[in-house]
């Protein structure tokens, strides 16, 4: 996997159709793609909201970065995910994820990464149940002078 913060390589970058991605009654839906910006060191991201297909509540957003900068590679990473209070516990997270796995391959991303904070116990579950391997622990800047530790996991699908 090689690292820069040069995202020239996506300027020719084209989003492909995440097809339908459901799971009972967990539907993706998505909600925007962002195209990258290289002058805030953005990647090119789908966005999704994580819908019940039944009630069509809105019950947690999940985002898929199809590259990394070597800021996402320790904090971030190609998937960030966040389940609305209410319909925690549900394994939401870890389900989305999954839904998100045919389009990662497609997009052949490999490994996936995916961060968290080590004191996140529900993301660190989450994060085991899919196959993550703990590659680091590392104090990371978030923004100047703001540090925190993150756990950061490489992912095989």
């Amino acid at each position: 996997m090689k690292l820069s913060d040069n995202l020239e390589g996506f300027k020719d970058f084209e989003f492909i159709d995440p097809a339908l991605l459901i799971d009972a009654e967990l539907e993706l839906e998505l909600e925007e793609t962002c195209p990258n910006k290289p002058e805030k060191g953005y990647v090119p991201e789908y966005k999704f909201a994580l819908v019940n297909s039944n009630t069509q509540a809105i019950m947690g957003r999940i985002s898929l970065r199809v590259g990394l900068t070597k800021t996402l590679n320790t904090f971030g990473g190609h998937i960030g995910y966040e389940d609305d209070k209410l319909y925690r516990g549900n394994k939401y997270a870890a389900r989305s994820c999954r839904l998100l796995f045919p389009l990662i391959r497609r997009l052949g991303i490999k490994p996936v990464v995916i961060t968290c904070y080590p004191d996140n116990i529900a993301s660190v579950k989450t994060i085991e149940s899919l196959g993550g391997t703990l590659i680091s622990t590392q104090k990371v800047e978030i923004e100047p002078g703001a540090y925190r530790p993150t756990n950061n996991y490489h992912l095989y699908i």
